[in-house]
């Protein structure tokens, strides 16, 4: 395997969502890795990107406009964006606009053969091989009006947990569809990362596995470990990944469900108890 395939030089990278937290800490390291990156976000983007694109991911039209002003191909995809429950349109930030994001440059060709999507999941995503079928019910609306209209009308989904199991989903459904066309797509599932999205909801989210960060003597995790994993994901030197919804919780989950550290929260959250 060559250095290169693990640098951005000459490659076009977009960043949904790349002002803060661990889009942004992607979207640093991408620019020091040669890429040429553009965001999208509705904050104001506090490095030096290529280009910077206010865009509201409730407003379709809104995201149509920011698109219309990518000028090229995109070789790799990060959709990064989300926000916690009470925010107004929350499936439409967390998922109905990536989604769309996706759809839109892979229909145009702006994603073509070669390049890589990496999705920002969560743990709170765990337990979505339970719901498929409800979740292929949403899938089939395939407008972003569609999707929003199904959501107004099933209740529950409007929320967190919804869009990062639904997402989950959409990652390993899509992957050979979207392979045969050249194009991988992953997410990662983070744990308790250090984030002003995570610090506005310390109380559950930087709470959550410190029983387990005290037992194994380590720090809560970082927005730049997490954008490393993207960064990394959507390199070709992890070409051969695909489908892949990646944890990164130093190991929670999985000492979890094999009651290597007893976590029964998480093995209800998994769907295994």
């Amino acid at each position: 395997m060559a250095k290169s395939d693990f640098l951005y030089e000459g490659k076009r990278a977009l960043v949904v969502g790349g002002a803060t937290g661990m889009g942004s800490a992607a979207a640093q390291t991408l620019v020091e890795l040669g890429a040429e990156v553009i965001v999208f976000d509705h904050a104001e983007v506090p490095f030096d990107a290529a280009k910077t694109v206010r865009v509201d991911l409730r407003n379709r039209a809104d995201i149509d406009e920011a698109l219309g002003e990518l000028g090229g191909g995109v070789d790799a995809l990060f959709s990064c964006a989300g926000v916690a429950d009470g925010t107004p349109g929350i499936m439409k930030i967390n998922f109905i606009a990536h989604r769309y994001i996706i759809e839109r440059l892979v229909d145009s060709g702006a994603l073509g053969r070669g390049s890589a999507v990496c999705m920002i999941s969560s743990v709170g995503g765990l337990g979505w091989e339970q719901h498929m079928d409800r979740f292929g019910d949403f899938l089939s609306n395939e407008s972003y009006e569609d999707m929003a209209a199904w959501v107004d009308s099933h209740d529950g989904t409007d929320n967190y947990g919804f869009s990062k199991q639904v997402m989950n989903y959409y990652v390993t459904h899509e992957a050979f569809q979207l392979l045969q066309r050249g194009i991988r797509i992953n997410a990662i599932m983070p744990g308790p990362t250090d984030t002003p999205l995570a610090r506005a909801n310390a109380d559950v989210w930087l709470t959550f596995a410190s029983d387990y960060r005290d037992a194994c003597g380590v720090e809560t995790l970082i927005p730049e470990e997490m954008g490393n994993v993207m960064v990394f994901l959507n390199s070709r030197a992890a070409r051969g990944v695909n489908g892949v919804t990646l944890l990164v919780d130093q190991g929670h989950v999985s000492a979890s469900l094999t009651d290597a550290f007893d976590a029964p929260f998480v093995k209800m959250m998994a769907g295994r108890t």
